[in-house]
């Protein structure tokens, strides 16, 4: 048996405030939530999971904790932009009005933007 490789995997995304960032994921992002006990709520990321974690002295990283692979980046964003999610805007990347950085062989898209705690998620096209 090769360890891991067949293995559903689990993300995990660190939280001080867990009644402040749930309604985000869930509601924003519009992941549905498994379950909830003391210690994490748990989302479904299309049959993996996230566990959204308590940590009380977390502190956000500046890079991304999370991120997701869409079909279609400016839609996916104007819909998310529509319910109050804020992109990112690095000086100097050269990013649109949505904050999405086109890489120079135009291939790969992405942009960034943050949960409440200000974890950076990010979305990908290509």
């Amino acid at each position: 048996m090769k360890p891991l490789t067949t293995a559903k995997a689990i993300a995990f995304v660190l939280t001080r405030d867990r009644a402040l960032t749930l309604p985000f994921y869930a509601d924003i992002l519009g992941l549905r939530l498994l379950t909830e006990d003391d210690f994490a709520a748990v989302f479904d990321l299309n049959g993996s999971q996230l566990r959204l974690t308590t940590v009380a002295d977390h502190v956000a990283a500046p890079h991304p904790v999370l991120g997701w692979q869409v079909p279609d980046l400016v839609t996916t964003s104007q819909g998310l932009q529509a319910k109050g999610v804020e992109f990112t805007i690095y000086p100097g990347f050269g990013q649109d009005a949505l904050g999405i950085w086109t890489s120079p062989d135009g291939a790969t898209k992405v942009n960034w933007f943050s949960d409440p705690e200000g974890n950076v998620l990010s979305m990908t096209e290509g």
